[in-house]
């Protein structure tokens, strides 16, 4: 009996330590840096950022959108000082491959010289403000981002709110992701099937590593920056915004933790107008939005001719972001600057939703069980849609080629076919069903990094490893040369039992004569 209820008491035990929440490392000091000027970034710094105030920790971040101080929360205004954002306007957007890494390259380098020459910022480096205990810092493409925690010693921590940037995957956490399986960040398919396929995600991969090299290469000989003259420490853990529905499986290291979705919030309500748009739309509602990155009026005449003769032939109503006044506006169409984007697409009446495929609108359509006809501008739009075609959730096109025919077949091929919305709702099960919220991961495993001391345990050791030493050259060299030395003893050891038994022979016939 006494052993039976101390088994009990054991097992009590053990669940209530599993169960119990992991203590809270202590208020932490944390400097937040955001180069990237883009708003759909900042919504995923910000809502990270916001979770870590609100556990009780301090932050002060260098943003160029300023939101203003609360407690807990500083904000350090660089909007005015950092290289220009990303452009609205559809001609202006870097179309190549080599155009978009130069820019992105520039665009980081400046942004973060800039941030890091702040009179604020030389402050902290200085040590002549509060010391920080960690630095969380949004990773794009390149490391520079490092340089505050290098200066400071303390550990860091990266965001990255895109899908990871795959040519920085050696450099960051010491491996080289395989092109058979795991698609390059640039390029237009979420998996190379084909033998064409991994042969252009193999050359792709090869040629942006490459390319974003021989730029840096060149920036920091023209334009020399503090942070090209130290080795910058690497991240202590990488917080990404991915989810294995959104992004294909894939081989990750324990330093690398997936919180996508993480800006998404609870349902508000719906603007009365706009909530009666929907409510009177007996064939359901189309959401038409290309975010914050493409502005509507920019787009090619006939482009915008094709999308509203074909729009206006659906029997569904269709909310459209479009900036300023639509000149032969479709009757069933409804224009706004902006629409609560997130708040629509949960709305049951809901039937389809148009986007250029921002990651950020992405997880609203999964979480929602939105299907999505998709029109991919650049950068990792195009692996983002294909991500959800293969999901059988959507249908990609493109906008430049697209004709009334086409357009309105592909509306009406999802709004009608019962596929695509049973695939979408499929999605957003799977997207939901998670063990911890984003919002509980972020806390968990930054405090774990602020607890362990940076945690250098979770980082590879590959790391420590020479490019030729991870690629294996030394060994397979090695072996070349062991190979040689065992041919060259084989060849020669055969050619000279050769030459005795010509020599015996040629003697014994030599002797018989």
């Amino acid at each position: 009996m006494a052993s039976r209820i101390g088994a009990l008491l054991i097992t009590f035990g053990v669940f209530q330590a599993l169960l119990s929440p992991q203590p809270m490392a202590g208020a932490a000091n944390i400097l937040a840096v955001q180069t990237i000027g883009a708003k759909s970034n900042w919504n995923i710094m910000r809502t990270f950022l916001q979770v870590l105030t609100d556990r009780g920790h301090n932050v002060t971040v260098f943003t160029p959108f300023a939101d203003g101080d609360r407690d807990g929360y500083t904000v350090v205004d660089v909007s005015g000082d950092l290289e220009s954002r990303v452009s609205l306007n559809v001609s202006r957007i870097p179309r190549s491959t080599p155009s978009l890494i130069a820019y992105l390259v520039n665009a980081l380098r400046v942004n973060c010289g800039t941030i890091f020459e702040h009179p604020r910022m030389q402050e902290m480096l200085e040590g002549r403000s509060r010391p920080f205990d960690l630095v969380i810092a949004e990773a794009l493409w390149l490391d520079y981002v490092s340089y505050a925690a290098t200066v400071l010693r303390v550990p860091l921590i990266y965001v990255v709110s895109s899908p990871i940037v795959t040519h920085t995957e050696r450099s960051f956490f010491g491996h080289v992701p395989n092109p058979a399986a795991v698609s390059n960040l640039l390029s237009p398919r979420g998996v190379p099937k084909t033998f064409g396929e991994r042969f252009t995600n193999t050359l792709s991969m090869i040629s942006v590593s490459w390319l974003s090299w021989n730029n840096e290469r060149r920036l920091r000989k023209s334009d020399p920056r503090p942070f090209d003259a130290i080795d910058l420490v690497r991240p202590s853990l990488t917080f990404t915004n991915t989810h294995f529905i959104t992004e294909p499986s894939r081989p990750l290291t324990p330093d690398i933790v997936q919180i996508g979705g993480i800006h998404l919030t609870p349902p508000g309500p719906i603007p009365k107008d706009i909530l009666e748009f929907i409510d009177d739309a007996p064939n359901g509602v189309i959401y038409f939005t290309f975010g914050t990155v493409i502005s509507m009026p920019s787009l090619p005449e006939n482009v915008l001719k094709v999308l509203k003769e074909a729009i206006s032939q659906v029997p569904q109503k269709v909310l459209w972001k479009y900036d300023g006044e639509m000149k032969d506006k479709p009757k069933n169409v409804m224009t706004r600057k902006w629409f609560p984007q997130r708040d629509i697409l949960l709305h049951p009446n809901v039937k389809l939703f148009i986007s250029h495929g921002g990651i950020s609108g992405v997880y609203e359509a999964v979480d929602a069980g939105v299907p999505l006809l998709g029109f991919p501008f650049f950068f990792d739009q195009p692996r983002n849609i294909d991500n959800l075609v293969d999901a059988g959730m959507a249908i990609s096109m493109d906008l430049f080629s697209v004709t009334k025919d086409t357009f309105f077949n592909a509306i009406l091929e999802i709004v009608n076919n019962d596929r695509y919305q049973q695939n979408a709702k499929i999605a957003s099960d799977r997207f939901k069903d998670r063990p911890m919220s984003p919002a509980q991961s972020v806390v968990y495993w930054t405090e774990y990094v602020l607890r362990h001391n940076g945690a250098p345990h979770l980082k590879s050791h590959a790391l420590n490893l020479k490019w030729y030493q991870y690629f294996l050259v030394d060994i397979i060299s090695t072996f070349l040369f062991i190979g040689f030395v065992l041919f060259f003893i084989i060849y020669y050891g055969l050619k000279m039992i050769c030459k005795h038994i010509y020599t015996f022979f040629h003697s014994v016939k030599a002797k018989r004569e």
